[in-house]
């Protein structure tokens, strides 16, 4: 790993204890965050979601145990619909049945809170948001604006198709 990695990711968990109150924010734009998240991602998430972020087949239909499979994390997902601190969170802790889910739902995405630093957590998401095209990009930062301020629409008034751009 390099020096200059080793400090960025340091520089967040300084950050990070400094300001509690603030959100961590993905950052597709930096390519050392990119690479590093891109090297998470093969390690942690690729064996389920793909390594082509092309999730599991047939991934909105629950499978014969009743779960839904890993759904893709490219732009034909839903993962670019949510903002930056869900996406910490479900990584951190997994889909929570009563919180994320109804109480009764059986997921299969575990926790990453006790495998992955937080540091490790927003470089993954920002290496899945920087394969996500511009509008995608832009409608999901969006997202992490206060709730008075809504995500940009298209003419029909909702988010971008998937594999638009």
């Amino acid at each position: 790993m390099s020096i200059v990695l080793i400090a960025y990711i340091a520089s967040l968990g300084v950050y990070a204890s400094k300001r509690q109150t603030a959100p961590l924010r993905l950052n597709s734009a930096d390519p050392v965050l990119v690479s590093a998240g891109k090297t998470v991602y093969a390690s942690h998430c690729a064996a389920c979601h793909g390594a082509q972020l092309q999730g599991q087949p047939d991934w909105r239909r629950p499978g014969p145990d009743g779960r839904l499979p890993a759904p893709p994390h490219d732009e034909s997902g839903h993962t670019w619909h949510h903002p930056d601190d869900y996406l910490i969170h479900v990584v951190d802790k997994g889909i929570v049945a009563g919180v994320d889910r109804p109480p009764d739902y059986q997921g299969n995405m575990p926790a990453f809170g006790g495998v992955l630093s937080k540091a490790d957590t927003v470089a993954v998401l920002s290496y899945i948001k920087g394969t996500w095209p511009p509008d995608h990009r832009a409608w999901q930062e969006a997202t992490n604006r206060p709730a008075t301020t809504a995500p940009p629409a298209d003419s029909a008034g909702s988010a971008p198709a998937a594999g638009s751009q």
